[in-house]
């Protein structure tokens, strides 16, 4: 096992709730903060908190609308968000392989 390989691994997505909004946005266009919300089971200042390390990061994008006069506020992947998932699931992966010799 190579310890240089955990390095690789980055430390904005690595955090448990931060790894599953980025794989829930892989998989999805956008979501809205309360379907996020919901799916993950989070508090609205545990997940607003972790939307804000990503979005600084400029890995999630985030918009704000109205829908039926509500307040609405959608996720989605940006393309260098999209870029640093793909690498930080590469990298598990080739922790993986290392670990399995």
């Amino acid at each position: 096992m190579n310890p240089e390989t955990f390095q690789k691994l980055d430390r904005v997505i690595h955090e448990a709730g931060r790894m599953a909004i980025m794989s829930l946005l892989a998989a999805n266009a956008e979501m809205s903060f309360t379907e996020i919300r919901d799916t993950l089971n989070m508090t609205d200042g545990n997940l607003a908190m972790h939307i804000r390390a990503l979005q600084q990061a400029g890995y999630v994008g985030v918009t704000k609308s109205f829908q039926d006069k509500r307040p609405r506020t959608t996720c989605s992947l940006t393309s260098s968000g999209r870029k640093a998932f793909e690498k930080y699931i590469e990298t598990l992966a080739e922790i993986v392989r290392q670990s399995q010799g």
